[in-house]
């Protein structure tokens, strides 16, 4: 729906156990907009564990004996999973949804191409980082396979966006060659 207010489809959603990934056309080409964009799927998960919550406490049962309780109850463990969920996400690991909102401030400043180096290097620092921790503390190989989508996600995205910097201007004949 947030993209949709900006004229860009949505190609499809893609539910998977660490979230959902949203395809789009295109991404905005204003940084305030993928702004917007980006933390749609986070904006999500809160109204989602807003609901959760205001549910649970309805039936007695505070947000934080939930978490606690999240491996007991369903409401519990969706609450506690959008909240996980929420969290992660925000990271700065470009190409996720905090990595998103980190290369729209940068392009505020800067432009486009050079805010989305930066921004793939820091998702690709965290890509390392999550590898390690799921390697070596968490003995995750989910973990391990989300870095390693993250880390090659990252280096795509700045590679197309490089690409497309470069060819801008150029007529289909030039670029052909």
């Amino acid at each position: 729906l947030a993209a949709r207010r900006y004229g860009i489809q949505t190609r499809e959603i893609v539910l998977l156990p660490i979230g959902g990934v949203a395809r789009l056309e295109r991404m905005p080409e204003k940084p305030a907009q993928e702004v917007v964009v980006a933390l749609a799927g986070p904006g999500v998960n809160v109204m989602i564990a807003t609901a959760l919550a205001a549910a649970l406490l309805a039936m007695g049962v505070t947000p934080e004996q939930a978490v606690e309780r999240a491996d007991k109850g369903m409401l519990e463990f969706l609450l506690f999973a959008n909240l996980a969920m929420l969290i992660f996400n925000l990271i700065p690991a470009f190409p996720m949804d905090g990595g998103r909102v980190l290369r729209a401030v940068l392009a505020m400043t800067m432009p486009y191409t050079r805010a989305t180096r930066i921004a793939a290097q820091v998702g690709q620092g965290f890509a390392l980082l999550f590898a390690v921790a799921g390697v070596f503390v968490l003995r995750s190989p989910v973990m391990v396979f989300i870095a390693l989508f993250v880390f090659m996600a990252a280096g795509e995205e700045r590679a197309l966006v490089q690409t497309r910097a470069s060819l801008s201007g150029l007529p289909v004949s030039d670029a052909m060659v």
